[in-house]
């Protein structure tokens, strides 16, 4: 098997790997998001909170995607940096229709931002302004000024309006990492 897995790396038959964080506060959708990129036959019917943090895998047209679904749990938070070094890219997702918490969200992208292992990295972050469904969500461009996006200079990133138990938007936001995965050295 070791042969044909070199020679359909050669011949571009293989997938890259790309190791993804999905960050957010707890409740964002983070789970869910993950769950719906994944094949139907491997979906889960019960999403559940997430203690600490799992792995996820699923692929799309041209990249095999790890993804560390962390814990949003104030007490996690703290083990993100621990992945930072390892991430190609990052997915963070934003309750659109929690208000109060937008302030920690900012605080807590902040903090990743500023960490000497993302600090200097090109590093790709997808945002999705998750639960547009609901009737208290602000749009996906008064996230972005809640969360001061535009001051992000020095790095590739896009926001996506998404609904995760329905699935819409996921598919506009991984089709635009993916993109930015294969143009680009993280």
């Amino acid at each position: 098997m070791g042969l044909l897995d070199r020679l359909s790396g050669l011949l571009g038959l293989k997938k890259k790997e790309v190791h993804v964080l999905c960050l957010g506060l707890d409740n964002s959708g983070k789970t869910t998001i993950i769950n719906k990129l994944k094949p139907s036959n491997a979906q889960s019917q019960d999403i559940v909170p997430t203690i600490g943090f799992s792995i996820e895998k699923f692929k799309s047209s041209s990249l095999s995607f790890t993804v560390f679904d962390m814990s949003g749990q104030g007490r996690y938070r703290n083990l993100w940096e621990h992945y930072y070094k390892d991430g190609q890219a990052i997915i963070f997702v934003i309750d659109s229709s929690d208000r109060l918490r937008m302030v920690v969200a900012k605080e807590e992208l902040d903090t990743l931002l500023n960490h000497p292992d993302i600090k200097h990295r090109r590093i790709p972050i997808l945002f999705f302004a998750n639960k547009m469904d609901l009737r208290d969500a602000v749009t996906s461009v008064k996230v972005s000024q809640l969360l001061c996006l535009e001051n992000i200079k020095d790095k590739p990133w896009h926001i996506c309006a998404s609904d995760a138990i329905k699935g819409e938007g996921l598919q506009e936001g991984v089709d635009w990492l993916q993109d930015q995965i294969q143009t680009s050295k993280t």
